[in-house]
């Protein structure tokens, strides 16, 4: 079998690892894919960008699976694309990933079908933002209706804070938000402006086939970039599986009251939704649970601890989903945590520098087999902004490596995860000393 991961970060390189290592896969190609997948024998590069002319590729390769990782080719209609030609796809179609290319699209939804999330309006002119912010007073969120590489999201909390970041949003667009359209097909700039909430972070990842939904190991982020969760919000800097802040009566929650009336809503509203879902969730004291936003993929770097943990054959798992049978599947998980550490360029996340050399980066490929047959498979560098240049590995993004491990708990994984940080180089290389500090503190 021949499959196809469309992306090139860290997320991208996990998927394409989990699904290389399935008895069934003769070549995992990934497009663009990274310096990692470039030195992984399993895996093969492919620099083919444009929807059209990736699914005439996969076509022309008899590929049998195609998974979609980052939310670009989501939103410009990739997974329509391959349905048009009765390719096996994995994603929501272009207009179900509204959810996430479109925070005003989601925040609607959300009310019209009932489902808990902050109170908020919508905003094109920057005057009304400004006059808004001031009446509700700090702290405040302030959201880019459009994709930003996750970093369209300032939690202000000043006011001085809150009325930057409008600026920055609907005027200088420091951020680079890719803007959603208006009726007219022109580009609009748009904010939408929430109220805080208080409590704790949760990520809720489920499969959906347009049917059924299979809930993924739960796991917690690290947005802020500096310990102690302070500085500016980022694409996130860490990640760790599972979370303890989500019990097994937040699990239910969750399910009952946003998950299963998101999937119910979007059949309503005539658009089934298939593919990864992500709910941000905000969990308070008494364990209530509201939706801070939705992704139509995976987390990155959720996903990398996730699949670490993930036992069952990701192949299979896919399979199942593109043909609305994921009531059908168990999946089992690795009883031991799980714990990923973001080693980010100088600059991130405004201005990353690129072309650095990274050195002290452990095996890969065929040596990877090898440990994994000795039982010493327990940490994985995941490779996101970086090149093969002259035989070096470069940094090429502002997220440049994600360094996980397994261990018993998330203290023990959080050890291994550090240790081996501690061996990798680069010139500016940043990143948090404290990630899973929640969940250590409660293993």
């Amino acid at each position: 079998m021949k499959i196809l991961v469309i992306g090139s970060g860290g997320r991208e390189h996990a998927l394409a690892c989990k699904l290389a290592e399935s008895p069934k896969v003769q070549t995992v190609f990934v497009a663009p894919g990274n310096g990692g997948t470039a030195t992984d024998d399993r895996l093969q590069n492919l620099n083919i960008a444009d929807p059209q002319a990736l699914r005439e590729w996969a076509a022309s390769e008899k590929i049998a699976l195609t998974v979609v990782g980052p939310e670009q080719p989501l939103a410009a209609g990739v997974v329509d694309t391959f349905r048009a030609h009765g390719m096996r796809i994995f994603g929501p179609t272009k207009a179900a990933a509204q959810l996430e290319s479109s925070k005003a699209f989601s925040k609607a939804f959300m009310k019209r079908h009932g489902i808990p999330t902050a109170e908020y309006e919508t905003f094109t002119d920057a005057a009304s933002a400004h006059a808004y912010i001031d009446r509700m007073a700090a702290p405040i969120v302030v959201k880019a209706d459009g994709l930003a590489a996750g970093k369209g999201v300032v939690v202000a909390m000043t006011l001085p804070e809150a009325h930057e970041a409008v600026d920055f949003m609907l005027e200088g667009n420091a951020l680079g938000v890719v803007h959603n359209e208006g009726s007219d097909g022109v580009a609009v700039p748009r904010v939408v402006i929430e109220e805080f909430l208080a409590g704790e972070e949760a990520s809720f990842i489920v499969l959906c086939d347009g049917k059924h939904v299979l809930p993924l190991a739960t796991s917690q982020d690290h947005k802020r970039l500096l310990d102690g969760d302070h500085g500016p919000n980022t694409g996130g800097m860490g990640a760790y599986s599972p979370a303890p802040v989500v019990t097994p009566d937040v699990h239910g929650r969750a399910m009952r009251e946003i998950i299963l009336p998101t999937l119910a809503g979007m059949e309503k509203d005539g658009i089934p939704y298939t593919g990864f879902l992500y709910a941000g969730l905000m969990i308070d004291a008494q364990g209530h649970v509201k939706t801070l936003e939705f992704n139509c993929r995976m987390g990155d770097p959720e996903t990398q601890p996730i699949l670490m943990r993930l036992k069952s054959d990701l192949v299979d798992v896919m399979m199942a989903a593109t043909s609305e049978k994921l009531d059908q599947v168990e999946l089992q998980w690795d009883r031991r945590a799980a714990l990923g550490v973001v080693l980010a360029a100088h600059g991130y996340p405004l201005n990353p520098r690129k072309g650095d050399v990274i050195t002290g980066l452990p095996y890969s490929g065929q040596e990877r087999r090898s440990a994994k047959r000795d039982g010493q498979d327990d940490v994985s560098v995941f490779h996101a902004g970086t090149v093969l240049r002259d035989g070096d590995i470069v940094s090429a993004g502002g997220r440049v490596l994600c360094v996980t491990a397994l261990g018993d708990s998330v203290k023990l994984a959080q050890t291994k995860a550090y240790e081996t940080v501690h061996r990798i180089q680069f010139d500016g290389m940043q990143y948090r000393k404290d990630i899973g500090h929640r969940g250590a503190s409660k293993s």
